[in-house]
């Protein structure tokens, strides 16, 4: 729990009324986000709402307890104590949210300048085998989940599935699958490959390159269920597709300016120590100004095009059944939208954001309440770091890892850099076990809604519980070093 200079304690509510009823709206509101498939709501509003309840509920406790007060020093202490705890999970979800709106708004750029379909049109006209196909898009799933998030990729790799998969439901299915596993596991061994690590970087607990330590631990997690799911996706080669992907003007820029910006972040976090969004922010200010340039020259475009039209017509060059020799036009806005920074901010994925701040409040507002104290002695006093780190994987399953991870990192429990790997691994992964444990597997779930569900999931979820063992294994043997039993702070 938070320390506050100058103030009261904070009070152990688990045991009142208050504590109690505050954990029953958490629950409630995370069986609605589980259900959201079903309910059809949006998964932050029930967060939302409950974040309120919580917060309230400790803002009256606390200003009773100062009422209540004899000393008057420890009256004011006790009011402002619940102030001090919101504004302390409020910075950590601040953080988070502006370094998110960065890597979604350069993804979303990137997605508009073509990269994406570029990548998968050249996947699907080559005439890969269905075989192929699934390793491919596995592999590109774990190769890229590092660099954009866990849910972009599945998506990505997901819509390359589908385009050849049409007529061959068993192919789909597992290659869903393999691709769901792969990006979670790609981004158990990155900062930026999953919000979970993510947190665990920005907390200072792991170094950036201390992540990379967990490559192959994360690369067995894939392969070992992928090498028996690929056995039931048969033989076949989908027919080609000969549509060409252009790449619009600036899309190689805007990759590289993403690059930057994470060896920028990188940099200033290692060596200025400084917030990892300070780097961030710089990155998408760049953007910025280099999105200007393609506005100014998509208005320079449009003007020429104008032009040579205009002189077309006056001098009568085609009649209204012929071709018009000047509707190709490879230049930045000449037959499209201009580039816009803005317009990829607000394509942002807002209910995902607002989700992230109602979780991060719910928890921080159970551990306020001491929650979170009394957890951390149960799973981390009695069993151990280790017992405890793997049933943490495994219930990431069935709850979504954000506030799994959250709590831990509230909880702060004395744990070595192993560990603290350990727990980074299995909370990345073990929501591959079941299709809602991850965003990455709900998010498909809709995009092939009606092929790929809870229950073709999971029949595949003993091939990779298989790889979440496996996985572990491999982490202490080959990072068996990093146990030393010294805690990090």
């Amino acid at each position: 729990m938070v320390e506050i200079a100058n103030a009261a304690a904070p009070l152990d509510l688990t045991a009142t009324w208050m504590g109690v009823t505050a954990l029953v709206v958490f629950v409630l509101a995370y069986a609605v986000v589980v259900g959201e498939e079903f309910l059809h709501i949006r998964k932050s509003m029930p967060v939302l709402v409950a974040a309120g309840i919580i917060w309230a509920l400790i803002g009256w406790r606390y200003t009773m307890a100062a009422s209540a007060a004899s000393d008057p020093q420890t009256a004011r202490a006790l009011a402002h104590v619940a102030e001090e705890m919101v504004r302390h999970n409020l910075l950590e979800y601040a953080e988070l949210f502006l370094f998110l709106l960065v890597a979604m708004t350069f993804i979303n750029s990137m997605e508009e300048r073509g990269v994406f379909d570029a990548l998968r049109g050249w996947m699907v006209s080559r005439g890969f085998s269905l075989r192929s196909l699934f390793w491919m898009t596995g592999g590109l799933a774990f190769c890229i989940s590092p660099i954009a998030d866990n849910l972009t990729t599945a998506l990505l790799m997901g819509t390359v599935v589908m385009s050849v998969g049409v007529g061959h439901p068993r192919f789909v299915i597992v290659s869903l699958i393999s691709i769901v596993v792969a990006a979670n596991a790609g981004g158990a061994f990155s900062p930026f490959g999953d919000i979970t690590t993510l947190m665990v970087w920005q907390k200072g607990l792991v170094s950036f390159s201390g992540f990379f330590a967990l490559f192959l631990p994360s690369l067995v997690n894939w392969l070992v269920p992928a090498a028996i799911m690929s056995i039931a996706v048969g033989v076949g080669r989908p027919a080609p597709i000969t549509k060409p992907m252009r790449l619009q003007p600036g899309a190689f820029v805007i990759v590289g300016l993403f690059m930057l910006t994470i060896v920028a972040t990188v940099c200033v976090h290692q060596f200025l120590h400084l917030p990892p969004v300070i780097g961030m922010m710089t990155g998408l200010g760049v953007l910025k100004v280099y999105g200007w340039t393609l506005q100014r020259a998509a208005v320079r475009a449009a003007a020429r095009l104008a032009a040579l039209r205009g002189t077309a017509a006056r001098l009568e060059l085609h009649s209204v059944d012929s071709d018009n020799p000047f509707e190709v036009v490879s230049h930045a806005g000449a037959e499209r939208e201009p580039f816009d920074v803005f317009k990829h901010l607000e394509r942002a994925e807002w209910d995902t954001l607002m989700f992230f701040y109602g979780v991060m409040l719910c928890v921080g507002g159970l551990g306020t309440i001491g929650y979170l104290e009394l957890l951390s002695h149960v799973a981390y006093g009695d069993y151990g770091a280790t017992t405890a780190n793997i049933t943490i994987g495994v219930l990431s399953a069935l709850i979504d890892n954000i506030p799994v991870m959250f709590a831990v990192l509230s909880m702060q429990p004395a744990m070595d850099v192993g560990q603290w790997l350990l727990v980074t691994l299995t909370a990345g992964v073990g929501g591959s076990l079941l299709s809602i444990g991850s965003a990455a597997g709900v998010a498909l779930m809709g995009q092939a809604r009606g092929t790929y569900t809870f229950m073709a999931h999971l029949k595949w979820s003993w091939a990779i519980a298989l790889g979440y063992v496996a996985s572990i294994w491999v982490h202490f043997l080959v990072n068996g070093a990093l146990f030393t039993g010294v805690a990090v702070r």
